[in-house]
């Protein structure tokens, strides 16, 4: 089983960087960076401070649709609808749960 792993540096005046690393084991599958915007984040975790667990939910969707392989190295996490129009509704919901 893959597991997640979330560090994002940055703040609300400019948005955050964060990299992610998708594990199995001890060993890395694949990495990642993704921006997330402050209205974004507001948008899509209100109540928020910051994004990690947004973008912990956000590649566990992904997950469950494609290999770690397959998903870009570098996006910005609304890219995510562009090919998925249903991630907005659930992350809302994953979000809500979580």
């Amino acid at each position: 089983m893959a597991t997640i792993a979330v560090s994002c540096d940055g703040g609300p005046a400019d948005g955050w960087t964060c990299r992610v690393a998708i594990r199995d084991g001890d060993r890395d599958v694949s990495t990642h960076q993704v921006s997330v915007r402050t209205s974004d984040l507001r948008r899509l975790a209100p109540g928020a401070s910051e994004p990690t667990a947004l973008v912990k939910q956000s590649f566990s969707f992904l997950l469950e649709r494609e290999s770690p392989q397959m998903i870009l190295r570098s996006f910005d996490l609304l890219d995510i609808a562009r090919y998925f129009p249903d991630f907005e509704s659930e992350i809302h919901r994953r979000v809500r749960i979580a």
